[in-house]
């Protein structure tokens, strides 16, 4: 009986690949494995990518776990602050594998479930412990500068970090931070009334410094307006000085010859009268009117020479 070549060939292929199966795996990029030998992990676990041998199974068997960054949430559930505040948190973060053969035996046979039930509840213990150190103030606040998320997250993630290492999970947590946070209807509007006095102190404060400013300003402006007046005073003393040193001048001219000094004195007076449209019925002997009704020939006033010509008798 004749053998069809080619079926002798697809036999054989399929005898080497089933072989390469039973002694050979493959480790993807994404993927970590670890072996076990009669059920036992071994000692080490494989983490790069490639292609591996083994033993057949029952003897060795392949457990492969995805070894990228897996993503955790908390619940919104309550916590206390350290003055007694009941506030509402969520935390968020990532973690990942990193040591196969220590994640593998804790969490039944390498399940990543397990593991994040575990890691909840880390992260859950971690996030009461630090919220509990910490004042209302740190998360809710009128003042930006008082508030602390990013020091409160740290905080959290350092803890969570420790008791990971001390548990020798397997495990690391790449981040973490708060994702939401709330308040219960119970304290909301005690909350509310305490930013209120809060927000009362800081405008009380900006009036006091608002009211200290202007009583500064009130008094440079009086302290300057003082220091005009003065100096203006001071110039219209001297200028008054100056002026009645100048009209005692005058008067010394005047006190030489009084008729023209009166003279001149009864010209203001009619300049002043006449100066307006105005109607006055005055005596006509009045002065300086007096001097409209004198006659022709007594119009000028005679002012006696002040020098006599030498040689006039």
């Amino acid at each position: 009986m004749k053998r069809n070549p080619l079926n002798m060939t697809v036999g054989a292929l399929l005898i080497v690949i089933f072989g390469l199966l039973l002694f050979l795996f493959q480790v993807r990029t994404s993927e970590v494995a670890v072996v076990t030998t009669f059920g036992r992990p071994s000692a080490n676990s494989i983490t790069n990518p490639g292609l591996y041998a083994k033993a057949p199974w029952p003897i060795q068997k392949i457990h492969k776990l995805d070894k990228r960054i897996q993503n955790l949430e908390t619940e919104f559930n309550e916590t206390y602050t350290s003055d007694g505040i009941t506030l509402l948190v969520n935390v968020f973060g990532g973690w990942r594998i990193t040591d196969p053969a220590a994640f593998f035996p804790q969490f039944r046979g390498g399940s990543v479930d397990a593991a994040q039930s575990r890691l909840v509840e880390i992260v859950r213990d971690a996030k009461n412990a630090v919220v509990g150190k910490h004042a209302f103030g740190d998360f809710i606040s009128t003042d930006e500068k008082n508030l602390k998320f990013a020091q409160i997250e740290g905080e959290i993630l350092e803890l969570v970090r420790q008791r990971l290492a001390a548990g020798k999970y397997g495990i690391a947590v790449e981040f973490l931070g708060i994702k939401k946070l709330g308040l219960p209807e119970s304290v909301t509007q005690n909350v509310f009334e305490r930013m209120q006095s809060e927000r009362q102190v800081l405008v009380s404060r900006i009036e006091s410094e608002g009211s200290s400013q202007a009583e500064m300003i009130r008094a440079t402006a009086n302290r300057d307006a003082a220091k005009l007046i003065s100096d203006a005073d001071a110039e219209a003393t001297t200028i008054r000085g100056e002026g009645e040193a100048e009209a005692a001048k005058s008067f010394a001219v005047l006190n030489q010859d009084p008729a023209l000094a009166n003279f001149l004195q009864q010209l203001t007076g009619l300049e002043v009268f006449l100066r307006e449209r105005t109607t006055l019925i005055l005596d006509q002997n009045t002065s300086p009117l007096d001097l409209l009704n004198r006659p022709a020939g007594n119009a000028a006033v005679q002012i006696p020479n002040r020098a006599t010509p030498r040689g006039a008798q």
